[in-house]
Parts: structure tokens; C-alpha cells; sequence
């Protein structure tokens, strides 16, 4: 049985070069857009912004 395609699994990239990469699900229809967060990156070893990877 496929998965619900309004809640799409994606990845999120540092910003800070890093190559680290986290995966969750977001909902398509509050955020249509790619989504942009802030989190911790271990490898830089602070807070940067995540963005969405298609």
C-alpha cells in the first residue's frame, strides 16, 4: 500500500556545507513550498538552516 502523498518524506541539506543531512515528512498542504529549517548541525558543531532537497 503506497504512503499518503500529502505528507511526502523529505531530506534537509546543511546550509553550511557540511554534507549533513536529516530526513522527516512535511505536510504539502501547509507548506507547498520548500520548507527551511533551523537545527543543529553536528559536523559544524552549531545551529545553521536546513533547507528542503528534492
Amino acid at each position: 500500500m503506497a504512503r499518503n502523498e500529502l505528507r511526502p518524506i523529505i531530506k534537509l541539506r546543511s546550509t553550511a556545507g557540511t554534507g549533513y543531512t536529516y530526513v522527516t515528512r512535511k505536510n504539502r498542504r501547509n507548506d507547498p513550498d520548500r520548507v527551511t529549517l533551523r537545527k543543529y548541525d553536528p559536523v559544524a558543531a552549531r545551529h545553521v538552516a536546513f533547507r528542503e532537497e528534492r
